[in-house]
């Protein structure tokens, strides 16, 4: 699992990179609160604490750049704005605050 979803950035939702937003290279918080959640239940801890920790890393270094927490944040270039979908990446977005928190309380 981890090589082909786990990023610098945090876990991408599919392998296929075709522009739309669910896609490679984006990684939209929900998916990382699932992945860090089943990997402790089933007692992966380093594998948890890796996805937290790219995840937050990358929500941080957003949020030092911008001063905006972000509906989606591309997990292969860090250094890159997540883009594609029907409109643009929306700011401060509620599920990215609410995942932050508990990923950093766990």
């Amino acid at each position: 699992m981890a090589e082909k979803f786990l990023y610098p950035g945090g876990l991408v939702t599919t392998t296929k990179n075709s522009g739309q937003q669910w896609d490679l290279p984006n990684a939209w918080a929900p998916y990382q609160w699932l992945g860090f959640k089943a990997m402790k239940n089933y007692g992966f801890d380093e594998l948890a604490e890796k996805i937290k920790n790219n995840w937050c890393s990358n929500v941080e270094r957003v949020y030092q750049n911008t001063g905006k927490l972000m509906e989606k944040y591309n997990a292969l270039d860090t250094e890159t704005i997540a883009g594609g979908g029907e409109y643009p990446n929306q700011d401060g977005f509620g599920w990215t605050n609410g995942v932050y928190l508990q990923l950093q309380q766990n």
